[in-house]
């Protein structure tokens, strides 16, 4: 093992940080315990079950980091993609949850038979950094505005698309005050800060009464019904044209978006292919365990700028994951408003990709800001990505530089455009 984790179970001061790493990523990541199942109840999965599915995949995720990949990666069912799950394939094209998972495994199939082959060099080449960095960006600004909308500091307007909630709502202001402490927190590289936030604002909205609705169902003692959750894909419309367009949407976020991180964060480049194969099979496993699918989390980002460099750092991560298990009774407590504002800064910390695209060529940065801007403004993943990977070999073409565009890349313009055409037919 001495080996398998780079040595440092034979340095105690390697050793110490990578624990301390691992403790830190996952109080980064913590949240999504709470997070995800209240985001995949929209989609109509009980919110008990849920829990254990997240934590579940996280558990295997991180093991897989830490025994196949030896990467300091956490792997947890991702903000963004839970999102298109729940709004785009469940609320927009009304599918529903099960027909949702039916869809996450085919396209954890497809991501594995890329991850596994030569496609994944031919695909990573053959798309623009600007594209991918604004696939992640985009996805952040969406979660922007679903922690918004959460805590109803925007809603439908009257005389426009969105308008400014009331700042006298009790909800509003608790949300306020929980993105105010988050931040804070944040700012000062406190460990675990948003979790802390968390508890913090849940405390003052229960002891105020503020946006507390009806208790949850969540108890350990729910675990004996948990089998219920495995193997609910449903596979009864799987030719159907909305079914066929979610598992091109699904499978290209979690290609490009994976890689995009991956390429972004990893301390030692050469733990990629294995990294990426490792999700790659992390999806699948969380379709059968009844949640959206695994990815590589940003917050990663935290552990390894606290010295994590291999696998133990994931291996200490899933140690409390599974610890978590014990403390979900207290999930029951958590307000809406409580959530919204880590939705909301994670969805910003996604948003610094921006700084990746290059602005100085129009048609490298216009069709990642297609993407950037429809994702929201849709409510859809997936007509962000087509407008996008549609736009950029078009624009290449019409300023003259169709050489700089592989052929794989018109390839994936003229899908994409097929997935517009067919997504205005229903």
């Amino acid at each position: 093992m001495g080996t398998l984790f780079g040595g440092a179970l034979k340095d105690r001061k390697i050793m110490q940080k990578e624990i301390l790493a691992g403790i830190t990523a996952f109080f980064a990541i913590s949240y999504i315990i709470i997070v995800n199942p209240l985001i995949l109840a929209d989609a109509g999965i009980p919110v008990g079950m849920s829990v254990f599915a997240t934590i579940f995949s996280s558990v295997i995720g991180c093991l897989i980091m830490a025994f196949v990949a030896d990467a300091p990666i956490i792997l947890t069912p991702g903000m963004g993609i839970n999102a298109f799950f729940t709004y785009t394939v469940c609320a927009h094209m009304g599918l529903s949850w099960q027909e949702a998972i039916a869809i996450s495994l085919v396209s954890g199939l497809i991501f594995a038979y890329v991850a596994c082959t030569k496609w994944a060099g031919r695909l990573s080449a053959a798309v623009s950094p600007s594209i991918k960095c604004a696939i992640t960006a985009g996805i952040g600004l969406f979660l922007v505005e679903i922690g918004l909308e959460k805590a109803e500091l925007i809603r439908r307007g009257s005389n426009s698309i969105i308008e400014l909630g009331s700042l006298t709502n009790p909800v509003a202001l608790l949300a306020i005050f929980g993105l105010v402490l988050s931040l804070a927190l944040h700012l000062r590289n406190v460990m675990g800060s948003f979790f802390i936030a968390i508890i913090i604002t849940s405390a003052v909205g229960n002891l105020l009464g503020v946006g507390i609705g009806e208790p949850l169902d969540i108890s350990l003692a729910g675990l004996a019904n948990y089998p219920s959750m495995l193997f609910q894909a449903d596979f009864s419309h799987v030719l159907s044209i909305p079914f066929l367009l979610s598992v091109f949407s699904m499978s290209m976020i979690m290609i490009f978006e994976t890689m995009g991180l991956l390429q972004g964060i990893l301390p030692e480049q050469e733990k990629f292919g294995r990294t990426y194969k490792g999700s790659a099979f992390t999806t699948l496993l969380s379709s059968i365990l009844g949640t959206s699918p695994t990815v590589a989390a940003a917050e990663s980002a935290a552990g390894i700028a606290s010295g994590g460099r291999t696998g133990l750092m994931a291996l200490v991560s899933a140690v409390l994951f599974g610890l978590s298990l014990f403390f979900i009774p207290f999930l029951s407590y958590v307000p809406q408003a409580a959530i919204a504002p880590v939705i909301i800064i994670t969805g910003a910390m996604m948003m610094q990709q921006l700084q990746f695209v290059n602005l100085q060529d129009f048609a490298e940065w216009f069709p990642a800001f297609l993407i950037v801007v429809l994702i929201p403004l849709s409510g859809s993943i997936s007509t962000g990505l087509a407008f996008g990977f549609t736009a950029y070999p078009l624009l290449k073409w019409m300023d003259g530089s169709r050489r700089e565009v592989s052929a794989l890349a018109f390839g994936l313009g003229f899908l994409f455009l097929l997935d517009l055409v067919f997504q205005a037919s229903f």
